[in-house]
């Protein structure tokens, strides 16, 4: 199982002192929390993609490139990648790039974005959103696939014997998720295509979760990728830990009740009453984190959200020394040993290559020989 962070980018005032990070700042402190989420054992680091203040992360492509230059073993990812707003030439091309960087190292989770405006903005309609999902991933997959593309779709140009550039790394596409808060629609389209589905998970109670993971693991199933004990599933989380659960409530309090997402609305204890939200010591985040798989069954990544609502870096680096210290080897060895059998592991490049070597020989196998036995 993969376990890791993601990060939304958000420059948000800390409430304790109202100082607010420059965008520079912010930039280079993503960056710094890259870095630590390898060195304390993590697997993933996502990068949200946003292009409105108050977010920076405007080209997670470039900023995973920098990443992938100073590490040796996180696989960097995409907490969304705008698959309605971006062109999908691009983003085959600008990911294809990023995975020969970083030898591998590279997956992508493609979303619609929670910024209603940044429709308009790249010439789209937001009432298309689910339509614009749909076909430009249909041609993405193409793309990755097929050495010369003939397409003809309703919200881009034509294309005619095109060619993206690079091919994917070892002919082998970067493993997509797909993440959805609450549209059915997405999870069919990840069933379809047989690739992971990501439940961002951090704002709903977890019978929307569970209802969301059973269609996709149904469809999944309906498609004839495998049963549904193995269909790819991720989802998100939040936490905020201090080695005393008291000290933890205490000190994440401002910084809940004024975050710009949910802050002034519920009390923090109804949100982690009805969220995945925890606060409090290690061994809650782990007792909690064990649970989601009540309900979800058998997944294989899990992401939290830990750098947002304006904690400063240096409380964000202790919360990662933690999480890789305390939490995730026990979870490692407890998920491990809940896991039923058949439940695959989370994809990465090398079993991807070595999945399509195993395709093509069986492939090989099965052509009968000609009479003069060739």
């Amino acid at each position: 199982m993969q376990f890791g962070i993601f990060t939304v980018g958000d420059v948000t005032p800390d409430p304790t002192n109202g100082t607010t990070p420059t965008e520079a700042e912010r930039i280079k402190a993503m960056t710094t929390i890259a870095l630590k989420a390898e060195e304390v054992g993590l697997d993933v680091f996502a990068t949200g993609e946003h292009h409105n203040p108050p977010f920076v992360p405007s080209s997670p492509t470039t900023m995973l490139g920098w990443i992938a230059a100073k590490t040796s073993k996180l696989l960097l990812s995409t907490a969304t990648t705008l698959i309605t707003t971006n062109d999908p030439v691009k983003i085959a091309e600008d990911y294809a790039m990023l995975q020969h960087l970083a030898d591998g190292r590279v997956d992508l989770m493609l979303g619609r974005g929670n910024t209603g405006p940044v429709y308009p903005w790249f010439g789209q309609d937001i009432r298309n959103g689910i339509a614009l999902a749909v076909e430009n991933y249909a041609l993405l997959h193409r793309l990755w696939r097929e050495d010369v593309v003939d397409w003809k779709g309703k919200f881009r140009t034509p294309l005619q014997s095109f060619t993206s550039t690079p091919a994917p790394l070892d002919g082998v596409p970067p493993f997509v998720w797909h993440g959805s808060i609450r549209s059915p629609e997405i999870a069919e389209q990840a069933a379809y295509y047989g690739d992971g589905f990501f439940a961002n998970h951090i704002f709903w109670p977890k019978e929307h979760t569970q209802r969301m993971v059973g269609l996709y693991r149904q469809r999944f199933e309906h498609y004839g990728h495998g049963s549904a004990d193995q269909a790819i599933v991720g989802l998100g989380g939040q936490v905020f830990m201090r080695k005393n659960s008291q000290d933890a409530v205490k000190e994440f309090r401002p910084y809940f009740d004024n975050a710009p997402v949910y802050g002034h609305g519920p009390s923090m204890e109804e949100f982690t009453a009805e969220t995945p939200l925890t606060v409090g010591s290690p061994q809650q985040v782990i007792d909690r984190t064990l649970g989601f798989r009540e309900y979800v069954g058998d997944y294989q990544r899990q992401l939290f959200l830990m750098d947002h609502a304006g904690l400063p870096l240096k409380t964000v680096l202790e919360q990662l020394d933690l999480l890789g210290e305390e939490v995730v080897p026990v979870l490692r060895k407890e998920f491990a040993a809940l896991r039923k059998p058949g439940v695959p592991d989370a994809p990465t490049h090398a079993s991807l290559v070595a999945a399509a070597a195993a395709a093509k020989d069986s492939t090989v196998e099965a052509v009968p020989a000609g009479k003069d036995g060739q």
